[in-house]
């Protein structure tokens, strides 16, 4: 008997893939362990190739399960991508563009392009979602999100990336610090100072950034706290815990009892980037991208 891939041996194999667990896996597609399992065997049975190193001890992919991985994933994202363009087309509406973002894009970038949308395309349709860097790369390379807003240089083969915001960097502190804007003379003040920073995983460019900001001034940071969103590292702040280095276009938005002072001076900028697959088969991100970037693109 012959058999052939569908559809469902690409769920089954992404739950074992993810999970790494038969019994997990078939907990959560509501099967059986050994018809799970059957199902894999049948896959392999079809590509001809073992895509699980099975033991007592675990299951872990083999180097052709790491690939078919990444590969289904993209796969069942672009589906389901096509799925609710499909339903958005026969409502009447023109498309959906999804996009990831840092936070601080959501004090600049964002807004302004939400509203340009809205004003020249009001039947397209936006989501967004608050990423890290990398998995915002991830995203758009498998084609769960249409753009990212990112601070990094460099991207992979496939991807386009431009930047769109040039920020300075503010140092962040109580607002009953005794150091204040007509008082700072250098970055060197902070010497004796906890910091509380992003993630150097949430992103490396900007952890790397401020590094350096402080390296130039003659010191490495201490660092005591680090966290992805912006309120939790103004809320340390506040309560003393530290100081902060941030893109300054976060000190918008925030009502925290803290107080910015902006390093003007210093060669460093926060450079915020666009990110897409230059492949990407949307038609709204055309759309997108010229009111984004112009003529840049």
């Amino acid at each position: 008997m012959s058999y052939q891939i569908e559809l469902r041996h690409f769920n089954y194999f992404l739950a074992v893939a993810e999970e790494l667990h038969f019994r997990k896996a078939a907990e959560r597609l509501f099967i059986s362990q050994p018809g799970l399992s059957r199902q894999i065997k049948q896959m392999e049975e079809i590509l001809e190739t073992q895509l699980f190193i099975r033991n007592k001890k675990k299951v872990s992919l083999t180097a052709a399960g790491v690939y078919l991985k990444d590969e289904i994933e993209f796969i069942l994202n672009h589906l389901e991508l096509t799925k609710r363009h499909i339903k958005l087309v026969s409502q009447g509406k023109f498309g959906e563009l999804n996009i990831g973002f840092l936070g601080s894009a959501m004090q600049t970038v964002i807004p302004d392009l939400l509203l340009k949308l809205k004003d020249a395309f009001p039947e397209i349709n936006t989501s967004l979602e608050e990423l890290s860097n990398n998995a915002q790369l991830n995203a758009v390379l498998k084609d769960g999100l249409d753009i990212g807003f990112v601070r990094m240089v460099r991207v992979p083969k496939g991807l386009c990336i431009k930047p769109v915001f040039n920020d300075t960097f503010s140092v962040v502190v109580p607002a009953n610090h005794k150091i204040t804007e007509t008082k700072f003379n250098g970055m060197e003040q902070f010497k004796g100072e906890n910091f509380i920073l992003f993630s150097q995983d949430y992103s490396p460019l900007y952890y790397d950034t401020v590094m350096s900001i402080c390296e130039d001034a003659g010191f490495t940071p201490k660092v005591s706290h680090k966290s992805v969103h912006a309120q939790t590292i103004f809320t340390l702040v506040e309560n003393n815990l530290g100081v902060a280095i941030v893109p300054t276009s976060l000190q918008q938005g925030f009502n925290m009892n803290v107080k910015f002072i902006e390093l003007k001076k210093i060669p460093q900028r926060a450079v915020l980037s666009v990110i897409w697959k230059e492949d990407n088969r949307n038609p709204v991100l055309k759309h997108c991208m010229q009111l984004l970037l112009g003529d840049e693109k």
